[in-house]
């Protein structure tokens, strides 16, 4: 299906992941650009990250992918051109572009994925989808073809989805509204009620990065600089990982009723298969240590924890788009007459 000038692209509400066939080389960079007075691309990726939370009034840095949904298609097709070229500098023109996608996406957007493809600048590629779960599991090393019932949790920016492999496909997805982002706001509210400080996004997922825990060593402190509640003056506070794992466990745990809920809608002959399987855990926010024993404990099965974590979806396109037996689950997108 694919020639050699293929390139993958996991696109994220946080990061993107790019592969090039060509040079066998993995991108990530967040998914971020920085425009000056709307017209005037200055940064994209990680440079624009840098920007972000520092910007002047005349330059916006925004996310062109909201919630795992692409928000602004022009935004996307700067940020993967500049980022295409950045990870194969002689990629060429026309390449061919396979994206992890949502299962059951609507037609507005896959118009969309269309249409970044198809712009002058991407030379009119051709542009191929291939289900996020279906990536997951080819990293997992899960045989598609055979499972009578696997279950794959993907932790992502914003969301969290839940799909259920079986027979050959995705009999079933559904995404919960929380996310790695979720428990950096869930730790900001927290650090502000207990500490009457006013800390930035960045601050918080930092915290998260290497406070958060669920292995019950709670030691651990930082110190931070914020915004006084009261004062409104700067000031620096100690935040330890009690409050920091405390905000976390309390998101986490919402999101254990969610999938106990999924589990029980499971029809029983697959939810037997999956309980004996167990669920598999992937995504960013999977790399929380010993997140995967607290769902094991809520869940009441085990938890098997992917050692790719956010990089598991990018990794399983690598493997299909490099072993043409695997090629027959991507789908190609043509503009609708």
């Amino acid at each position: 299906m694919f020639n050699d000038n293929v390139c993958g692209v996991d696109l994220g509400t946080s990061t993107v992941k790019l592969y090039s066939q060509r040079n066998s080389h993995i991108l990530t960079e967040k998914t971020m650009v920085a425009i000056r007075n709307r017209t005037q691309v200055i940064a994209v990726g990680n440079d624009a990250f840098e920007m972000y939370e520092k910007n002047p009034p005349d330059i916006s840095v925004d996310r062109p992918v909201i919630n795992g949904s692409i928000a602004d298609v022009d935004e996307v097709e700067i940020l993967l051109r500049i980022l295409l070229h950045r990870t194969d500098p002689n990629l060429g023109k026309a390449p061919a572009i396979c994206f992890s996608a949502p299962v059951n996406m609507p037609e507005l957007e896959k118009r969309a994925y269309y249409a970044i493809g198809h712009t002058r600048a991407l030379g009119n590629t051709r542009v191929y989808l291939v289900d996020r779960p279906v990536c997951d599991a080819i990293a997992l090393g899960i045989p598609l073809s055979r499972t009578k019932g696997t279950m794959i949790v993907n932790m992502g920016a914003r969301n969290t989805d839940l799909s259920i492999l079986a027979n050959d496909q995705v009999i079933i997805s559904r995404s919960i509204p929380i996310g790695g982002q979720n428990l950096n706001e869930a730790i900001q509210s927290e650090i502000r009620r207990k500490n009457n400080l006013l800390i930035g996004k960045r601050t918080a997922r930092r915290l998260k990065a290497v406070l958060a825990t669920f292995e019950g060593d709670l030691r651990e402190a930082r110190r931070v600089t914020g915004v006084h509640t009261l004062s409104g003056l700067p000031r620096e506070s100690i935040v330890s990982s009690a409050l920091v794992s405390d905000a976390v466990e309390r998101e986490v745990g919402e999101l254990a009723e969610q999938i106990r809920t999924f589990l029980e809608r499971t029809p029983p002959q697959i939810g037997k298969c999956i309980m004996d399987e167990g669920v598999y855990l992937t995504g960013g926010t999977s790399r929380i240590p010993g997140i995967d024993q607290f769902l094991t404990s809520r869940l009441g099965c085990r938890v098997n924890l992917s050692p790719h974590y956010e990089m598991n979806t990018i990794l399983g396109i690598r493997e299909l788009i490099t072993h043409r037996d695997l090629q027959k689950w991507a789908y190609s997108i043509r503009k609708k007459r």
